[in-house]
């Protein structure tokens, strides 16, 4: 045994864990398998000698370097992507003339292209060069694309710039997704996946505000309140990129960073624990062959539509909300502004608690279900109700339901696949089907549906409907397999080499 002061080897530990784990009955099953997880990060805990003091301080810290960081970026990664509606009701529609011909749509839509084409390359670039570097470098440099976006002379400069905003974008959320998730737990994943992106919701809340507040601007330097919003978020950008430069980890079995928040025994027992819960904290040499072997498991393509369902919904939301507001429901462009505020901040709500009970009750396909269920319930009440007021109330339902299902789905993803490549192949082609989505959440709402919209709403209907399905077959697929390995007569998630005995699927 070691004493507290001892460093632990990695290799030790994981050999350790593994045949903890594995020495239980494998014809058990539920509450024993569990008690048999819970017993190897005990074996963690003893192992390294810290208190349950220090963890909870060891981990409390982790939370604010890590996922507080990045759930700052995701704000203006955010507001980035989706001001287009609040600039576009703040002059930007008449002096670039997007009345005509879908302009507004094609300019919304070709930043998925290229922010779809450059996922997947993203999460071996941030393994390599590590997510400090990567993701700063970008996030400054679209900061300063947004900056240009405020000089634009006609739509198609909007377009070509937007189409580069991409190129940037895609390397922050599924860099991001795959971070997270070398850092915590699976059964601690959901509170933090749901932090990070209620961090992002709480700047879609505001963001319509802020951009009727920086309207107020137009004629400042000659220039209409528009082109301050790209300016003045631009620069709030660029600004944040660099101070994350000092705030962002690296992943926790990297030897690049500089760690001077943990302790290397402090580091190493993050890795432990990680290690006992699934078994992929040492990372393979990279193989392009094993990296899109990946692509062959079908729970993949599962999680990866189940995400686009989503996005086709939150898109929408975020680039046609303001327009819903002023067109269908008859409010004015200030009071739109203002009331895109409500939902989301009632979604942070419903995010959180949903993600407290994931976690809780370890469960993640029931919490889908559930904000799927707001979404059926709300989106005909938004599209269909006679009173302005009661569609007002449908769009909370909506909001809240489309914009939590993120993070459950992010998790959902997360806690049922294992292996450093394969991970982070499923966060890149997951967070690509959800580009996929804002191109179809960009012309699902078409002008000449105005004002009432239905094509949109039938086709978020049958989104949500389409998820409920997938989330109802993997359950039962997940539970066969999960008795099958209860029996002894199979191992899960065994393509990789080196694997976790005893791993199971979260339903």
């Amino acid at each position: 045994m070691h004493s507290p002061t001892e460093e632990p080897s990695l290799k030790d530990v994981s050999i350790h864990e593994k045949i903890a784990t594995n020495s239980g009955d494998s014809e058990k099953a539920g509450v024993e398998r569990l008690e048999r997880v819970l017993t190897t990060q005990d074996a963690v805990n003893e192992r390294f000698g810290f208190s349950p003091e220090e963890r909870k301080r060891i981990m409390r810290h982790i939370d604010r370097r890590l996922v507080l960081t990045v759930g700052a970026l995701y704000c203006v990664s955010l507001m980035d992507r989706t001001n287009l509606g609040a600039a576009n009701i703040a002059g930007m529609s008449k002096d670039l003339v997007l009345g005509v011909e879908n302009r507004y749509s094609i300019i919304s839509l070709v930043f998925f292209v290229s922010y779809v084409l450059f996922q997947a390359p993203s999460t071996v670039v941030v393994r390599k060069i590590g997510p400090r570097h990567h993701i700063t470098t970008i996030t400054v440099l679209w900061g300063c694309l947004m900056v240009g976006m405020g000089f634009v002379k006609d739509w198609g400069q909007m377009a070509g710039l937007r189409v580069l905003l991409g190129v940037l974008e895609a390397g922050f959320f599924p860099s991001v997704v795959y971070l997270l998730s070398t850092w915590y737990t699976r059964f601690e994943l959901g509170k933090r996946n749901s932090v990070f992106f209620m961090v992002g919701c709480v700047a879609s809340a505001f963001a319509g505000i802020l951009a009727y507040g920086i309207m107020q601007m137009a004629g400042l330097a000659g220039l209409n309140g528009w082109r301050w919003i790209f300016i003045i978020e631009g620069i709030l950008t660029v600004l944040l990129g660099i101070a994350a430069y000092w705030l962002l980890v690296d992943f926790p079995d990297s030897k690049r960073a500089t760690w001077s928040f943990l302790t290397e025994r402090e580091r190493q027992w993050v890795c432990a624990r990680v290690e006992a819960d699934r078994g992929d904290v040492q990372v393979a040499g990279f193989s392009l062959k094993e990296y899109l072997k990946a692509a062959l498991d079908i729970k993949i393509w599962g999680y990866a539509i189940i995400f686009f369902n989503t996005t086709t919904i939150t898109y929408a939301l975020a680039y046609f909300l303001p327009l819903i507001l002023t067109g269908n429901m008859g409010f004015t462009v200030a009071q739109a502004q203002c009331l895109v505020a409500p939902p989301y901040a009632f979604a942070g709500f419903v995010m959180y608690f949903g993600s407290w009970a994931s976690d809780k009750y370890r469960m993640r396909g029931a919490v889908i279900v559930f904000n799927m269920m707001l979404c059926i319930i709300g989106l005909p009440i938004m599209g269909f109700h006679p009173n302005a007021n009661v569609r007002y109330f449908g769009v909370f339902l909506v909001t809240a339901g489309a914009n939590s299902n993120v993070p459950a789905a992010m998790t959902y993803q997360a806690n049922n696949i294992r292996g450093q490549w394969k991970r982070a192949f499923a966060s890149a082609s997951f967070v690509a089907f959800g580009g996929i989505g804002g191109i179809s959440g960009s012309l699902v709402f078409r002008a000449q549906d105005a004002p009432h919209y239905k094509p949109g709403l039938y086709a978020c209907i049958a989104t949500t409907l389409l998820t409920l399905v997938i989330v109802a077959v993997l359950s039962v697929t997940f539970w066969i397999e999960n008795r099958r390995a209860d029996r002894g007569e199979k191992e899960l998630e065994t393509d990789e080499k080196d694997y976790q005995p005893g791993f199971r699927y979260t339903i």
